[in-house]
């Protein structure tokens, strides 16, 4: 029965990495990962870490994290099918429960917050995707379905089938399990596109005042600048009268 259930366990982790690794092409590539040696070897000394057996649980694992980069406590709980892309430099810490069909990489940190004892550690539930270099800190729950961030910090719940990023990481959008699609529950910065509101809004300002001043100008010009014709005759005799027969150049700006 044992053994039934290890092989099992073992054909769910295989299926898992052909499922979730387009580079996955042959059963003989597969069992070379570095992810699958961590797994299986965590599944067992987490089955002798129950049976109380002293010092050999703690023994595989360093051992694992020698040779795979990889630290899981013997004490965290892993359901079937668990991946770890890559891997290098993941840490599991004692308490953390992982579900089925868990997919981590490299880089992701499940751990604590502080040295208080019991349950210190994250719950991720089923189909849960961590990405690259995330930290989920604390006695949180990773709701089933759901997606954490590369770099994210998770400090908080996430609810199923949500997306979470950034640091402290906050929920942007949510899936529909049924159909697949997905919603934004805000709205991220962009910073090019403020730049291009922000010039936009710098032109029409420009036109603007182009256009007042060449309308200021024209008014201007029309109020005292009058055309050569336009000359009152009345201003042709006064100057004749003060200047005799003095010529007068009259220039287009009078």
């Amino acid at each position: 029965m044992a053994l039934s259930s290890g092989l099992r366990l073992l054909r769910d982790d295989v299926r898992a990495i052909f499922r979730n690794d387009p580079a996955a092409r042959n059963l003989a590539e597969v069992l070379l990962y570095p992810g699958l040696h961590a797994v299986l070897l965590h599944r067992l000394a987490n089955a002798l870490w129950r049976r109380e057996v002293p010092f050999l649980p703690r023994l595989i694992s360093q051992l694992s994290r020698f040779f795979t980069g990889i630290e899981i406590h013997p004490g965290a709980r892993v359901g079937r099918g668990f991946f770890i892309d890559h891997g290098m430099g993941v840490v599991i810490g004692e308490t953390a429960e992982i579900g089925n069909w868990v997919m981590l990489y490299q880089g992701v940190t499940l751990g604590g917050t502080g040295k208080q004892q019991g349950k210190r550690h994250p719950t991720l539930e089923d189909n849960v995707v961590v990405g690259v270099g995330a930290s989920v800190l604390g006695a949180i729950t990773i709701g089933a379905g759901a997606r954490v961030g590369g770099g994210a910090v998770v400090v908080k719940n996430v609810p199923p089938h949500a997306t979470a990023i950034g640091v402290p990481a906050r929920v942007v959008a949510t899936r529909d399990p049924a159909t697949g699609e997905s919603r934004r529950t805000e709205q991220l910065p962009d910073p090019e596109a403020e730049m291009l509101r922000g010039l936009r809004a710098k032109v029409l300002e420009l036109e603007a005042r182009m256009t007042d001043l060449e309308d200021t100008t024209q008014t201007h010009h029309v109020e005292h600048h009058l055309s050569y014709d336009a000359l009152p005759a009345s201003l042709w005799r006064t100057l004749d009268d003060d200047r005799g027969d003095e010529e007068y150049m009259l220039g287009a700006g009078i």
